[in-house]
């Protein structure tokens, strides 16, 4: 059986632009993450620049990251920033108590995560603590790295090496308060946030863009206390969800051991990102229908049990074409809500959960999700296009799911792409796509297709390419239409122009 899908794209009705810090990233200081995934050390013999190693800052500069979050997560609320400034030697060593009771040396601090933004050309997020801080230590903090005259925090950071002061937009106010950030209730996080927030102070030019720690998944009265008592004084609100098959805690699955109705269990709960971002937009929508507040998805991905044998503190998973699927869904529900959602963090970049990057020593290997990312990379800062999908149902035991997902936006050259999900991991789907409002004919026409034959089909650091983009051209053109054939568990990427 074949499924039959219908897409009808109004390429002259424009519905804004999809920021591309939709396509942000979050790294904590979590297992593999920030040590052996980002830094090395500058004795390491791993090729690196100044302790930062090269093949991942080269692999991911080729996915265009626009923002990256930093350094946490749990971690950020029992981070204290003047432990990770000065001579490496003399940095305070501390237990990271959230993510496998290590031992953080504290190595990789504000001027190395700065130097790594620098080189990856990406906007800093820092998030601060709040759970365990002060608001003196947020407030120099943002001293240390803004002020440009003359100041304790200003000379300090000189002395330390850095002359200038750095650029930084984005600054988050707490991480997770209603759990490992405090277990908070509303209205308390609420009255803190405005005290914390009063003085992350905007310095000469630099104009800082404050994020509030919102609600955990479906807590919407997270969402009316904070907007009701607290939305003058942010401007972007934060949500986190998480796309688990099973119980949170218990039952979560395997990357690489999934059945069938785990598969479809995946993919229904990362379609359920939309209710999460619909009912809390609407509560925002409230207190703030102008949409100044952006809503800041900044901790979002698949989240299974641990590889076995690894750390179970480590959240060290691989990657699958099903995770493949996952990000493609959310790109294309981030894009529906682009008049709200104006910033998305996955999590997280290297060697945690739904990863872009796995390393093994020397070794480094992409993951679907990252060339998920770097196919969608059309769609940043782009036009997002008017488009309305009939979908057949993709069905199993007796729950059905649309077959289908697409998005479709214009670029800054004027190419229309077109992205499309089918989820069903057993048939192709053909869709009719029709392209209303051409001003002239379909021009020439290229695609990309990234599938596999296997529903755990992965990567290895023996077999490094198993899964990766291909040349798609299963597709035919008749005046406005294209009929587009998309093989069975595939995430495809159309050009036109």
């Amino acid at each position: 059986m074949v499924n039959k899908n219908k897409v009808i794209i109004n390429t002259d009705v424009e519905k804004g632009t999809i920021n591309k810090n939709i396509y942000g990233h979050f790294s904590e200081h979590l297992g593999r993450c920030v040590y052996e995934g980002f830094w090395v050390g500058e004795d390491s013999n791993i090729p690196h620049t100044n302790g930062i190693r090269n093949d991942v800052v080269e692999a991911l500069k080729k996915i265009d990251i626009p923002v990256l979050r930093w350094p946490g997560g749990c971690f950020a609320d029992e981070y204290h920033w003047k432990d990770g400034v000065g001579p490496r030697e003399n940095r305070k060593r501390m237990v990271n108590t959230n993510w496998g009771g290590v031992v953080e040396n504290n190595h990789f601090g504000t001027h190395e995560f700065m130097m790594l933004c620098d080189m990856l050309e990406t906007e800093p997020y820092i998030c601060g603590n709040v759970g365990s801080g002060t608001v003196q230590e947020m407030s120099e903090w943002v001293e240390y790295m803004t002020f440009d005259g003359e100041s304790p925090m200003a000379n300090w950071r000189k002395e330390n090496g850095r002359e200038d002061a750095w650029k930084l937009k984005y600054f988050g106010v707490g991480n997770e308060n209603w759990g490992c950030g405090g277990n908070m209730r509303p209205e308390y996080y609420a009255d803190l946030y405005r005290r914390y927030q009063t003085y992350v102070k905007n310095f000469g030019d630099n104009k800082v863009y404050k994020i509030a720690g919102g609600a955990n998944v479906d807590d919407y009265n997270w969402t009316e206390v904070l907007m009701r008592e607290a939305a003058q004084y942010m401007d972007g609100y934060s949500i986190h969800y998480y796309t688990v098959p099973g119980d949170f805690w218990e039952g979560k699955g395997f990357a690489l051991d999934s059945s069938e109705s785990e598969w479809f269990m995946t993919l229904k709960k990362a379609l359920h990102m939309d209710e999460l971002i619909t009912k809390h937009s609407k509560i925002m929508d409230k207190y703030d229908p102008e949409k100044r507040i952006g809503m800041i998805v900044d901790e979002w991905g698949t989240w299974f049990e641990v590889e076995p044998g690894t750390n179970p503190g480590f959240l060290y998973q691989q990657n699958t074409i099903r995770d493949a699927l996952v990000a493609g869904l959310h790109f294309h529900i981030f894009h529906d809500h682009s008049d709200r959602v104006q910033m998305a963090n996955i999590a997280q970049t290297v060697n945690v959960l739904q990863a872009m990057i796995l390393t093994e020593g020397e070794k480094m290997i992409l993951t679907p999700t990252y060339h998920v990312f770097e196919m969608f990379k059309v769609h940043q800062d782009a036009t997002k296009l008017d488009i309305h999908v009939e979908a057949e149902n993709y069905t199993l035991n007796g729950e059905e799911l649309p077959a289908v997902s697409a998005s479709a936006s214009r670029d800054k050259n004027g190419k229309l792409n077109i992205s499309l999900c089918n989820l069903n991991h057993k048939e192709e789907s053909t869709v009719k796509l029709q392209l209303r409002g051409l001003a002239d004919k379909v021009g020439s026409v290229t695609g990309r297709v990234l599938t596999a034959d296997e529903t755990n089909a992965h990567n290895t650091f023996e077999n490094p390419e198993n899964v990766k983009p291909q040349s798609f051209e299963n597709f035919t053109v008749e005046n406005d239409e294209l009929t587009v054939t998309l093989p069975a568990m595939s995430v495809a990427v159309l050009t036109i122009g």
